[in-house]
C-alpha cells in the first residue's frame, strides 16, 4: 500500500506529457485481437485497467506481444477467430472491459465467464444484458444478470434497434460490437453525444460502421477487418489533474503535449474554461485519426458556474477533479445532471463530498451531482483514496494548496489510469513524498 504526503506552496511549472488514453487503449487491443494481421499500439496506457484487457484477450488465445510496457504488437485471430477460455475471465476492476468484451462475446460460438473485483460485481450490468438478450444473446448473472459474474452463453444474433435511456459509450460500444456477430442491421440511437472512438477505430479498420448524427449503424463485415497501427493521444482525463492544479496553484504555468481533444472528451477544458481557467491549445493536429493539441493552464482567477445536461457525458470522469476547482472559484458552483457517478469505482459523489469536506471544502450531494460553495481554504490533513484512481487524484491536486501537510492513504491506484502520476508532479515542482510500495495498481 502506498499513501503520499503532499506539502502546498511550490509552483507547478514546466513542459510535461500524459499517459496514453484509457478508453483507446482499451479499444486498440480488443479490436486488434479480431483483426486479420499483426496490429501496432504505441504510447499504450500500462495501467492497471487496460493490463485487464490484455489478461483478458490472452484468456481468448490471443497473442499479445510487449515490445516495451507501452508499445504492443497484437497477433489479430480475425473476427471468427477467438478461442473458448478454458477459466473464467478476469475483467479486475474495469468497467469497460467487462462491458466493451459482453458485447465482443455475445455472439461466439462458445462459452465465456466475465468476473472481476468485488468493485466490478457491484457495478450494474443490466443496462447492457437487457438489450443484449434482445438481440438474442444467452446471457446469465447475479440478480438475473445485474451483476457479475456474467456467463456468456453461445448465441446467434440478431440485429437491433435500440435508444439508449442515456448517453453511455460503454452500452453503445458493447451494442456496436454485438452487432458485427449478428444477422441483420443494428441501429443504436443516443440521446445525446458520448466518446465516439470505437466508431472512429473500426472505422478506420473496415468495419460497417456509420454515423448519421446521434444515430449507429452497425453490422457484419463482409471482409477481414485492417490490423491498427496507432499511436495512443494523451489521456484528457489524466490530463485534467495538472489542468485544475496549474489552475488553481498560485503563479503556476503547465504545458501538457500531446493531449487527445476529441471533442466527445472536452468537455472538462470547456468546463474550466467557462469558471476563467486559461488554457489555450496549440500544434494541433490529427494523430492516428484522432485530434491532438498541446495545451497549456495557467494560474487563474476562477467564478462559480453552473454544469449539466449533455455537457456531463463529455466531463464524467472528471468531476471530482472538477469539485476541486470550484472550492477556489468565487460562489457557487452547481454540477448536475450527473448520477451516473453513483455507479463508479465508488459512489463518486459521495465519496467525493467525504473526502473534500475533511479538507474544509463547503461542499453538499444532490441525488445527481454537488453543490460547492468558493473560495475555500482547505486545511491539510488524512484523506482516503477509497480505491478509487480520480479521487487519489482529486484529492493530490486539492493538496498542493491547502494549509499543511496532507496525506493521501491508499494512493496506489493511481496507477490504474495514471502511471507516473507523482513523479509527473513533482517534475513540474510539487513537493510530494512516496511512502510505501511503490505506486503500481492493486488491480493490475
Amino acid at each position: 500500500m502506498t499513501h503520499l504526503v503532499i506539502q502546498s506552496g511550490k509552483r507547478l511549472t514546466g513542459l510535461c506529457r500524459v499517459p496514453g488514453d484509457k478508453s483507446i487503449s482499451h479499444r486498440a487491443v480488443m479490436f486488434a485481437a479480431i483483426a486479420d494481421g499483426v496490429s501496432i499500439v504505441r504510447n499504450f496506457l500500462d495501467g492497471g485497467d487496460c493490463r485487464a484487457t490484455i489478461g483478458v484477450m490472452r484468456g481468448l488465445g490471443v497473442q499479445v506481444e510487449e515490445r516495451s510496457p507501452t508499445e504492443l504488437a497484437i497477433h489479430g485471430r480475425g473476427l471468427d477467430g477467438l478461442q473458448e477460455p478454458t477459466d473464467f475471465l478476469n475483467c479486475v476492476n474495469s468497467g469497460t472491459t467487462i462491458r466493451l468484451m459482453s458485447g465482443l462475446l455475445a455472439g461466439q460460438r462458445f462459452t465465456s465467464f466475465l468476473t472481476g473485483t468485488p468493485q466490478i460485481r457491484r457495478r450494474p450490468m443490466g443496462r447492457i444484458v437487457k438489450p443484449l438478450r434482445q438481440m438474442g444473446a444467452v446471457i446469465v448473472g447475479r440478480q438475473d444478470g445485474n451483476y457479475a459474474p456474467l456467463g456468456l452463453g453461445a448465441s446467434t444474433l440478431r440485429g437491433l434497434e435500440y435508444t439508449l435511456p442515456v448517453a453511455s459509450a460503454q452500452v453503445k460500444s458493447c451494442l456496436l460490437l454485438a452487432g458485427m456477430y449478428a444477422h441483420g442491421l443494428t441501429v443504436i440511437r443516443q440521446p445525446g453525444p458520448a466518446r465516439d472512438h470505437t466508431e472512429r477505430m473500426l472505422a478506420a479498420m473496415g468495419a460497417p460502421i456509420a454515423v448519421y448524427g446521434d444515430t449507429i449503424h452497425s453490422e457484419r463485415p463482409s471482409a477481414p477487418l485492417a490490423p491498427l497501427h496507432i499511436d495512443v493521444p494523451g489521456d484528457i482525463s489524466s490530463a485534467a489533474f495538472l489542468l485544475v492544479a496549474g489552475a488553481v496553484v498560485p503563479d503556476s504555468r503547465i504545458t501538457i503535449a500531446g493531449v487527445g481533444v476529441n471533442p466527445t472528451r472536452t468537455g472538462i477544458i470547456t468546463a474550466l474554461q467557462e469558471m476563467g481557467a486559461a488554457i489555450t491549445f496549440s500544434n494541433q493536429r490529427i494523430q492516428s485519426g484522432e485530434p491532438v493539441a498541446d495545451l497549456t493552464v495557467a494560474t487563474s482567477d476562477l467564478h462559480g458556474a453552473t454544469f449539466g445536461g449533455e455537457q456531463i457525458v463529455t466531463m464524467i470522469d472528471e468531476l471530482p477533479v472538477l469539485a476541486v476547482a470550484a472550492t477556489q472559484a468565487k460562489g457557487r458552483t452547481v454540477i448536475r445532471d450527473a448520477g451516473e457517478l453513483r455507479v463508479k469505482e465508488t459512489d463518486r459523489i459521495a465519496s467525493t463530498v467525504t473526502e473534500l469536506r475533511k479538507m474544509g471544502a463547503r461542499i453538499e450531494p444532490t441525488d445527481d451531482g454537488f453543490i460547492v460553495e468558493g473560495p475555500t481554504r482547505l486545511m491539510g490533513g488524512p484523506v482516503e483514496s477509497q480505491g478509487d484512481h480520480r479521487l487519489a487524484m482529486a484529492t493530490t491536486v486539492a493538496a498542493l494548496i491547502a494549509h499543511g501537510p496532507t496525506t493521501v492513504y491508499g494512493a496506489e491506484v493511481t496507477a490504474d489510469s495514471f502511471p507516473g502520476f507523482e513523479s509527473t508532479l513533482q517534475a513540474l515542482g510539487a513537493s510530494l513524498e512516496i511512502h510505501g510500495t511503490p505506486a503500481e495498481s492493486i488491480h493490475a
